[in-house]
């Protein structure tokens, strides 16, 4: 009798959380993940760009890799800086404003016309998005306590795969259909379209997203306290969390997921900005069915991303949730070389590792959260992915000079997939008492 008494008290406190929960992620998750959408396929579209512009502006493999690569150097530079910026004016300033100036200088890119260009516009488009990922997992912390962070991460990162589930065919579709129109060439048109969602969303951020949930006017007062009472109780468990600029930026932890997060970008990057070269080279021609094919390793990580980020909460368990993951992608990667001319064998390969490297993604990106607070988790996020975005400029560099030199990418995949393993035992030294809560 006691026991069904305290199921019945328990429902009853667990119906309005549950509520509360579902409510703030439908008002903020969806905008979110259209933004990241919008992020990323600003920052990848290049690699569709690249099927054209390099023989029509004469760029080596070389010359393009680098180009794509120094996007990262902007990104890195300024990646602690303007996250320590969006702690001080709030999310949806600082958001709107790097979402409107990439979006511009992501259009921008039609009107280069030289190996310098390239360059230099790379760098300063990096500069103008770095912050955005960051700042946006900085910001779910004030929201949601740790244990739901894996479900809520996967479901805001989905807008990365489905950049290119959307992003692939939409991309390949521009290029061919208005290629030539009103005398730009299509690569030039897919710069363009594609910049201006990236700039609608910003305006939109400043009447869509709330600084803190104070500021919510969808949330009246008694959600308020509610939200307040979990987050105070999140906040008592890891009663030892970090607070300082200092505590985040002089942490070993964090270098050490800067580490984790640079294998996992290393596989990434060379998945997104090579993935259109890789099934040209497979025998596919048409720059539709090009898109077509590059969105199914995406349609895998979506999978990947939301099925291993439900497991992990539910078991609240983080590590194994990334190992397991890296090994099986780490094999696909390694894979692939072998099948270059097999267009079936190919897309399988990187659907395989797309799902389990991306799909780590926002169980990784649980981690910091679970020991920084503050101005040290602005901070600590901001640090991790700036160390692991050198990845972004080695990744592209590496890639262009080994189908260069090689005429092939097998040894630049190899390596990635090697770095995957040894990263995996980065995880294991990670104390689970402290990141599986």
């Amino acid at each position: 009798m006691p026991s069904a008494n305290v199921e019945t008290a328990a429902t009853v406190v667990a119906d309005p959380i549950k509520a509360l929960y579902h409510k703030i992620t439908w008002k903020l998750i969806p905008f979110l993940c259209f933004c990241y959408l919008a992020a990323y396929l600003d920052r990848i579209n290049i690699g569709f760009a690249k099927l054209q512009m390099l023989d029509q502006l004469h760029f080596s493999e070389t010359a393009f890799g680098l180009g794509a690569g120094l996007f990262f150097v902007g990104y890195i530079l300024f990646e602690v800086p303007s996250n320590l910026v969006l702690e001080k004016v709030g999310a949806k300033i600082w958001i709107a404003r790097i979402m409107i100036t990439w979006g511009l200088l992501s259009a921008c890119t039609l009107f280069v016309s030289t190996p310098m260009q390239f360059y230099i516009l790379r760098f300063f488009l990096g500069a103008a998005e770095a912050g955005f990922l960051p700042g946006v997992l900085f910001y779910l912390t004030t929201w949601f306590p740790t244990y739901r962070r894996g479900r809520i991460i996967a479901l805001f990162m989905i807008g990365l795969p489905l950049s290119s589930v959307i992003g692939g065919p939409l991309s390949g579709w521009i290029m061919g259909h208005f290629d030539q129109t009103a005398g730009l060439r299509g690569w030039q048109w897919l710069f363009l379209i594609e910049g201006v969602p990236s700039v609608l969303l910003g305006v939109l951020t400043f009447w869509a997203l709330p600084n803190a949930p104070k500021d919510a006017k969808w949330l009246n007062a008694s959600e308020q306290t509610l939200l307040e009472g979990e987050l105070r109780l999140d906040d008592a468990e890891g009663k030892d969390s970090k607070h300082s600029f200092r505590d985040g930026f002089f942490n070993l932890k964090v270098w050490m997921l800067g580490g984790i997060d640079f294998s996992i970008l290393l596989s990434a990057y060379a998945m997104g900005f090579w993935m259109p070269t890789f099934i040209k080279n497979a025998g596919v021609t048409d720059t539709f069915h090009i898109g077509i094919l590059t969105a199914l390793p995406s349609v895998a990580a979506l999978i990947g991303m939301l099925m291993i980020g439900a497991s992990s909460d539910r078991r609240r368990e983080r590590r194994w949730h990334i190992i397991v993951p890296f090994w099986i992608g780490a094999v696909a990667m390694a894979a692939s070389p072998f099948f270059t001319h097999n267009v079936v064998a190919t897309v399988a390969l990187f659907a395989v590792a797309s799902a389990a490297i991306i799909g780590a993604v926002p169980v990784f990106f649980s981690l910091p959260a679970t020991f920084l607070k503050g101005r040290a988790a602005a901070t600590g996020f901001a640090l991790a992915c700036s160390l692991a975005n050198i990845a972004g400029l080695v990744s592209n560099s590496m890639m262009g000079i080994a189908i260069d030199v090689t005429g092939s990418s097998a040894g630049a995949l190899w390596f990635f997939a090697g770095c995957l393993i040894l990263s995996s035992l980065l995880v294991v030294a990670l104390p689970a008492k402290l990141v599986n809560r």
